[in-house]
C-alpha cells in the first residue's frame, strides 16, 4: 500500500498532460536514473504509487507523470522516472519541456538575466536539456535538446490488418515505427482516433520483438516504444517540411502533443533522407493542432553510425496542484482503466 498522501503538480506540453511528484512517497533505489527505472519496474510499491496517480478516478489511460529522483551526479539540476499506465518509459521529450518550465518557475533553477536558461536533466536514455525561455518573469518556450537520435531501418514491410506497409524505424531517447497514414486508408484526424489506435498498437507489437527493436549497447533502452503515424502537409512558405503526426505509444496511448522524444526521432529520419535540411525546421502538428517545431542542433556519430542531436522547440503550462489520497475502504485502490 502506497502512503495516502500524495502531492503532484501538473503541466501540459501541447495538450498532453505530464504530473510531477516531486518527493515521492516511497523509496527508489539505484545509483544511476536507469538503474532506478529498473527497481521501479519490479518494485511493488513504486509501481502501485504509478497506477494510482495513472489510473482511473485519479487519472486515466492516457495519463502521464514523473517521480522526480537525485540526478546521476552534479552535472545535472534532476533525475526523473517517466510513467504511463503500462510501465516506466525510457524516454519522453514532452515530460522534459514540463519539466524544465516547472523547475524555472518554481525557482528549483533561477531563470538567467539573458532570457534562456538551461535545465539538465537526467532521464533513463540519457542526459538531456531543457532549454527555457522567457521574457520578464514569464516562461514564452521551451526547447527540448535531446540525446543522439538515428535511423534504424528504412522501409521495414510490416503486414496489418488493413495491409502491408512500409515503416522507418528510428531512435530518438525510445525506438518508433513511422507509418504514412494514407497508406492504411487514414487521416490524422480524431474522427480516426479509434481506428488510428488499433493500427499504432498492431504495428508496434508486430516490430517489438524484432531485431530493429534490440538497442546496441544497453538492452534496457530496446523496444519499440510507439508507432507516429503522419500526413505530410507538404512544406510551408519558408520552405520547411510540414507534418501532421500521432504518436501511439505503449499499449494504445495516444499523445495529444506532436511528441517530443517521437519528433526527434522523426528529425533523424528526416535528416537522413534529405528532407531536412540543417537550416530549416520541421514543422509538426498534432491531432489536436498543437504544435513543435524542431530542427538539427548537431550531427554526431554513436557506435560507428552517423546521428543528430534533434531540438524540439514547444510550450509547456501548469494545470494545477493537487493532493490526493486514498481512503482505507476504497475497494478500487490503486484503480482501473478501461482501454
Amino acid at each position: 500500500m502506497v502512503q495516502s498522501d500524495v502531492r503532484t503538480i501538473d503541466y501540459h506540453t501541447g495538450g498532453e498532460p505530464f504530473r510531477i511528484v516531486v518527493e515521492p512517497p516511497v523509496p527508489i533505489l539505484g545509483a544511476t536514473v536507469a538503474e532506478r527505472r529498473m527497481f521501479a519496474t519490479a518494485d511493488p510499491a513504486v509501481d502501485g504509487l504509478r497506477r494510482m496517480l495513472c489510473f482511473e478516478p485519479r487519472g486515466h489511460a492516457d495519463m502521464y507523470g514523473g517521480f522526480l529522483t537525485p540526478p546521476d551526479d552534479d552535472g545535472a539540476a534532476l533525475g526523473v522516472l517517466f510513467w504511463h499506465k503500462d510501465g516506466f518509459s525510457t524516454a519522453c521529450g514532452h515530460g522534459t519541456m514540463a519539466l524544465g518550465v516547472w523547475a524555472v518557475e518554481s525557482g528549483l533553477v533561477a531563470a538567467d538575466p539573458s532570457g534562456v536558461t538551461e535545465v539538465t536533466i537526467d532521464v533513463p536514455s540519457g542526459r538531456v536539456t531543457a532549454r527555457v525561455h522567457t521574457a520578464g518573469d514569464r516562461v514564452s518556450a521551451v526547447d527540448f535538446v535531446n540525446v543522439a537520435s538515428w535511423p534504424v531501418a528504412e522501409r521495414v514491410t510490416v503486414p496489418t490488418t488493413r495491409g502491408e506497409v512500409l515503416a522507418d524505424i528510428a531512435y530518438g531517447g525510445a525506438t518508433y515505427a513511422h507509418v504514412a497514414a494514407k497508406a492504411l486508408g487514414l487521416t490524422v484526424a480524431p474522427g480516426n482516433i479509434d481506428q488510428l489506435i488499433a493500427v499504432g498498437r498492431e504495428i508496434k507489437w508486430t516490430l517489438d520483438g524484432s531485431a530493429h527493436a534490440r538497442l546496441a549497447g544497453d538492452d534496457r533502452l530496446s523496444g519499440v516504444y510507439g508507432t507516429i503515424l503522419y500526413d505530410d502537409l507538404g512544406t510551408d512558405p519558408d520552405g520547411n517540411p510540414h507534418q501532421r503526426n500521432v504518436a501511439i505509444f505503449a499499449d494504445g496511448q495516444v499523445d495529444r502533443s506532436p511528441c517530443g522524444s517521437g519528433t526527434a526521432s522523426r528529425v533523424a529520419v528526416l535528416s537522413a533522407t534529405g528532407r531536412l535540411p540543417d537550416d530549416r525546421h520541421l514543422v509538426h502538428d498534432s491531432i489536436v493542432g498543437t504544435r513543435f517545431r524542431a530542427r538539427v542542433g548537431r550531427h554526431v556519430t554513436v557506435g560507428g553510425r552517423p546521428a543528430v542531436i534533434p531540438i524540439v522547440t514547444g510550450t509547456a503550462h501548469k494545470t494545477g496542484e493537487h493532493q490526493f489520497v486514498v481512503d482505507p475502504a476504497d475497494e478500487l485502490f490503486p484503480g482501473f482503466v478501461l482501454r
